[in-house]
Formats: structure tokens, C-alpha cells, sequence
């Protein structure tokens, strides 16, 4: 508990001390006698003990012109009650509802830790070298291509290389997982992971605003202002509610006794009223619940921007998946090497030389074999020419190399090639020399994660790329895919998207699933957009509406439970709240119902729906479930 909320606890308790007491002073037999002085003082203690800050931003908020909120309706129901001689009740009024506060305050900083501690990324400082020594400064203070200096027990402050040393990588803040990633020179770092044995000293390769830890943060604190539909329903339902209650209210005080003449009676009825129509399970839980959901999460590595998107998520039924990187390893090698007059080393150098301008994986996979058999690769030119390959002079020759589309366009038949995989076909002075097989393999999770979303109701499960049909339906076929659109150009994807989101369902989402480095318009056009495996990328924090830090596709399955959870959750808390409320205000009406009652419909109503609230944040069960 905060510093804050002991304060109240102690505070609620003496009140409850003085409210107590107050039992213990004979009721007097008339007002304004020494014993009803006693009393009233006693009851009155404990009121201003527990509410006096409750009045004041009652007062505040109405000279401000905020009238009709929680703190207005449990002042006047509770000041209303002391007036008409009901001491203990309006004191109980005012105690239990900061009882109700209390349980708030202690969940939603209970569900803020619980991000708050996955996402302890910010580093309080640097180590980094200058004129031979090591200084301590802030990390926002280090500029790119400065080296720093990181030692057992403390976090990586800032992205970079690692050019000195060796040591685990503790990454469970960025990816939920608890294995050590081994680093050595050469490997990269992200900013955020902890370092658990090893001095190492890292290169930096980017500004502290722009490391990962900066765009994690900034994903989650403004993930509170993307808010669920239900949220936006809620908050625009208590507007008009609120008022109407409080009309409801006087009319129930004022119209009945004209014709009975017991004021006193209505009066009190009125004042029940309008403790028991507070909205504050309804205006606490929901969002809470979606907070929750949020936090337990992001203990699993599953970055949400928003309750919006969480609450997309667990309507949707149409998952649509890029390949590369996402359904397979997106680690590309070379599998084949098919000449044509000319030799295997002589085909892959030509290749090789052409693609090295390409930061495309398949293109990486054919330089680093040719570089793996020692094989020179030499461009005196180059051009890549998106969705169809590259165009090259090498030693006086002018080489092409590309998909078969491109050799179409150039008026060049490719042989046909019978096997799975992507064919990197090369023509060499406009003349046919061959093709370089390529292949990425599915990833080992992908067939159960697509499994378990057709268990929990996938209707469609649809892989785009841009491999011809026989590698494409290869790859679908291993994982379980159940349609396929291939061979598509880099807009080709979001026109696919497009297609497909004008068949939907009215009621149903469309979830595009991408590695997030080429796919941000699909990502944004899809109802929820969920980055794989794009820890560091901005492409993926930017686009996608969720980011999976760990490269773990079975993650899927488990955020739309949580998603589905979480809404579940809310259902049960609304209903729940307007099932109670509205059965002990027809009570109240019809004179059942008391002051005690009132209280149990909103504060008791609050407490468990916060309770309840507080459920989404446990993802343990779920995932075992899986």
C-alpha cells in the first residue's frame, strides 16, 4: 500500500471507531436534550472523519459546474440522511464508500504494478567511455557510435552491438521469457534487458528516445487513452444517467408526500434512491477490467496500445498471416543451384553479386552462400526494382536476377522448377542461365498455434505472400493454413486485406498478423493489427495495434483468451451492477428497501465488481490452458 492509502485505512478505521461508539450513546428520548448532543457529535465525528474531503470535492466540482458525480450523490444522500435524524446510516453511507475508494485505489495500483514491473525498462544511467576513462551520465546524454560499458546486475540503457565480452541477457522485461540469451561481439542488444553475468561493452547504434525501452514505455502510457467502445458507452451512459437518477430522486421525495403528507418517509426513500443509483461499479470496474488485461498481458510479452484493440481481439474470427518471418523462420537457405550453360559457382557468384545491393532475406541468403564457398562477388552496378528483383552489371555483363514475373517482363521464358521453395531465376545479357532454389521452413510452433485458433473459432485462417503457388501452398499445407494468396506485389497485400474485410461479418474482426518490417499498411487496415517477432522495429510499434515481443506465434491464441477474458469479464460486471442496482431501487421505491441496502448495491456491488475487475490480470491459467 501506498503512503496515501494507509493514511485512508487509518482513517477509515477511526471513523469505523467513532461510528462504533456512537452505538454504545443511548438514543435520547428528545432532541436537543444533553444525551442527543452526544450522540449526534459521536455520529458526526465519525461523518467528517471519513467524508470530509468527499464534501469538498462535491463543493469544488459544483463551482466548476461538474454537478451530477459520485461525490455529489453521496453527499447529498448521506448530509440529507444526518438531517432527517438517520445519523448511523448517513455515517455508514460515508464510511463504506470510502471503503469502496480504498478497494479501488489498491486494485488499479495493484494492476499498475503489474506493468509498471514488466516494463521496468527506463535505466537510471550510463556507463560510457571518454578519454580512456568511465563516466556516469544520463543515458539520454550518449550519443550514437559511443561505447558503454555494462556490468553484472545493471540494464542495458541503450541499443547497440556488443564489441567486448560475453554474458546473458536476462530479456523477460521486453519478451516475458525467463532463459538467459547468450551475447558475445557481434550480436545486438536491446535497450531494457538486464545484464546477469558478464562485464560486456556495447557500441551504441541509436539515441535513447529511439531505443526500445522509449517506444515500450511510450506504447503503454498511451495505451490508457485508446479506450474500449464499452468504456466510451459507460462514460457517455453515467452522463445521462446520473441526472436522470437525481430527478428521479427529488420527484420520488417530493410528488408522493403531497398526497400522504409522510415527508419524512419519502424523503428517506428518495435519499436511498440515489445512494443506491451511484454508477460507481459500472465507472471503476469496466475500465479497470481492461487495464488488467492490458497488464496481465504484458507479463506474457503481448504489448496492447489500447482496450479498443483488446476488445477487438475478442471478436475476432479472420486471421490473416504474411509468411515470412511470421509462419516460417524467415531465415532463408539455399537449396538448389539450377545452371543453365553455365557452371553452379559461376551461377551463384553472378547471383550473389547482383543481390548484394538487396537487404531482402532471400537476397542475404544467396550472398551468404556464396560467401560460405569463398566465392568473390563483384558489382560495377546495381538497381533493385521492388516486386521483381535486381538489375546489375557485373564484370561488363548485364545480369538480372528476380522472380519469374520479372523474367516475363524482360521477354524471358523461365524453366519451370517443380519443387517447394522460392526460385531466384538469373538471366545473364538477356539470355536464360538458370535459377537458385531457396527455402524457409515453417516454424515448429506454427501448426499448434493454428491449431488452437481453429479452436477457439477461427472461421478463416488465410496466409498472403509473395512465393509462387507451389512454395506457398507447401508451406500452408505443413502449418495448417486453410486458404492462400500468393504471389502478390508489396501493395498486392493490402489490396488482399481490403478484399477480404469487405466479406467479413458485420460483428466480426479481422486480425492481420505480419513481422511488422513490411507489412504496416495491412497492419493498419486490419481491424487489430499484431506485430511478430518486431522487437526494435519501428515499423511494427508504430502500425500494429499489438506487438508480440518474443517471436512467439503461439502467443496469438493466448491474447485472444486474455482478450475474451477480459471481456467476459466486463459483461459479468455490468450486468451484474445493473441487475443488483435496479433490484433495490424497485425495493426502495415500494419502501423495502433501506439505507443499508442502498449501500451493499454500491459500495458492496463496487467491491466485487473490482474484485472481479482484478481476474484479468491473471494469464497463468490460460496459457496453461493452451
Amino acid at each position: 500500500m501506498t503512503k496515501k492509502q494507509k493514511k485512508n485505512l487509518v482513517r477509515i478505521i477511526a471513523a469505523a471507531v467513532l461510528f462504533t461508539g456512537g452505538f454504545f450513546v443511548p438514543a435520547a428520548e428528545e432532541k436537543f436534550s444533553v444525551l442527543w448532543f452526544v450522540r449526534l457529535a459521536v455520529f458526526l465525528a465519525a461523518y467528517l472523519t471519513a467524508g470530509w474531503d468527499v464534501l469538498w470535492k462535491a463543493i469544488r466540482n459544483i463551482s466548476h459546474g461538474h454537478v451530477f458525480d459520485e461525490n455529489f450523490l453521496m453527499s447529498a444522500a448521506s448530509v440529507g440522511a444526518m438531517i432527517i435524524g438517520e445519523y448511523s446510516e448517513g455515517t455508514a453511507v460515508m464510511i463504506f464508500y470510502q471503503v469502496g475508494e480504498l478497494f479501488q485505489s489498491i486494485a488499479v495500483g495493484k494492476s499498475r504494478k503489474s506493468i509498471s514491473d514488466m516494463i521496468d525498462l527506463s535505466p537510471d544511467y550510463a556507463n560510457v567511455e571518454r578519454d580512456g576513462e568511465v563516466i556516469e551520465v544520463e543515458p539520454d546524454e550518449v550519443g550514437i557510435g559511443e561505447i558503454i560499458v555494462v556490468k553484472p546486475g545493471e540494464k542495458v540503457p541503450l541499443d547497440g552491438v556488443v564489441v567486448f565480452g560475453s554474458t546473458g541477457l536476462n530479456t523477460a522485461a521486453l519478451t516475458g521469457e525467463s532463459a538467459l540469451r547468450d551475447v558475445a561481439a557481434g550480436d545486438e542488444v536491446l535497450s531494457g534487458s538486464l545484464n546477469t553475468n558478464g562485464l560486456i561493452k556495447i557500441k551504441v547504434t541509436s539515441e535513447f528516445c529511439n531505443s526500445t525501452a522509449a517506444k515500450i514505455l511510450e506504447l503503454v502510457e498511451n495505451s490508457a487513452e485508446n479506450k474500449a467502445k464499452t468504456e466510451n458507452f459507460i462514460t457517455r451512459f453515467a452522463r445521462v444517467y446520473t441526472p436522470v437518477v437525481v430527478i428521479g430522486a427529488v420527484s420520488l421525495g417530493c410528488v408522493p408526500p403531497i398526497f400522504d403528507g409522510n415527508w419524512s418517509d419519502w424523503v428517506y426513500r428518495a435519499l436511498t434512491f440515489l445512494v443506491v443509483s451511484c454508477p460507481c461499479a459500472l465507472v471503476i470496474s469496466v475500465p479497470l477490467s481492461f487495464f488488467g488485461g492490458i497488464g496481465g498481458a504484458s507479463h506474457k510479452g503481448i504489448m496492447v496500445k489500447g482496450a479498443n484493440y483488446l476488445e477487438e481481439l475478442a471478436r475476432a474470427k479472420i486471421f490473416v498471416f504474411d509468411k515470412t518471418g511470421t509462419l516460417t523462420k524467415g531465415s532463408f537457405g539455399v537449396a538448389e543451384i539450377n545452371p543453365v550453360g553455365l557452371s553452379e559457382e559461376e551461377l551463384l557468384t553472378l547471383c550473389a553479386s547482383a543481390e548484394k545491393v538487396s537487404n531482402h532475406p532471400i537476397a542475404k541468403s544467396i550472398v551468404s552462400a556464396a560467401e560460405k564457398r569463398s566465392l568473390k562477388a563483384k558489382t560495377d552496378s546495381a538497381e533493385e526494382i521492388a516486386g521483381y528483383g535486381v538489375k546489375a552489371v557485373v564484370c561488363g555483363k548485364e545480369i538480372s536476377v528476380g522472380n519469374a514475373r520479372f523474367m516475363e517482363k524482360l521477354g524471358i521464358k523461365p524453366e519451370e522448377t517443380p519443387v517447394a521453395g522460392t526460385v531466384v531465376h538469373c538471366a545473364v545479357d538477356g539470355g536464360y542461365a538458370g535459377n537458385i532454389v531457396v527455402r524457409d521452413e515453417p516454424k515448429e510452433n506454427a501448426v499448434s498455434a493454428l491449431k488452437r485458433l481453429s479452436e477457439l473459432g477461427a472461421d478463416r485462417k488465410i496466409m498472403l505472400t509473395g512465393d509462387r503457388k507451389n512454395a506457398a501452398e507447401a508451406v500452408a499445407k505443413a502449418v495448417g493454413i486453410d486458404e492462400v494468396v500468393c504471389e502478390l506485389l508489396p501493395d498486392g497485400k493490402v489490396e488482399a486485406v481490403e478484399k477480404i474485410y469487405a466479406e467479413k461479418p458485420a460483428k466480426t474482426a479481422l486480425c492481420f498478423v505480419g513481422d511488422g518490417m513490411n507489412d504496416a499498411p495491412s497492419l493498419a487496415r486490419a481491424d487489430v493489427g499484431i506485430a511478430m517477432g518486431a522487437l526494435g522495429s519501428d515499423a511494427a510499434i508504430e502500425a500494429a495495434d499489438i506487438v508480440l515481443m518474443n517471436d512467439n506465434i503461439e502467443n496469438i491464441p493466448l491474447a485472444v483468451k486474455i482478450a475474451r477474458k477480459t471481456h467476459r469479464i466486463v459483461t459479468e460486471n455490468i450486468v451484474f451492477a445493473l441487475a443488483v442496482k435496479a433490484a433495490v431501487l424497485i425495493l426502495t421505491v415500494f419502501g423495502i428497501g433501506n439505507m443499508w441496502a442502498a449501500v451493499f448495491a454500491d459500495v458492496g456491488v463496487s467491491v466485487i465488481a473490482i474484485i472481479n475487475a482484478m481476474r484479468a490480470m491473471r494469464t497463468g491459467n490460460l496459457q496453461k490452458s493452451l
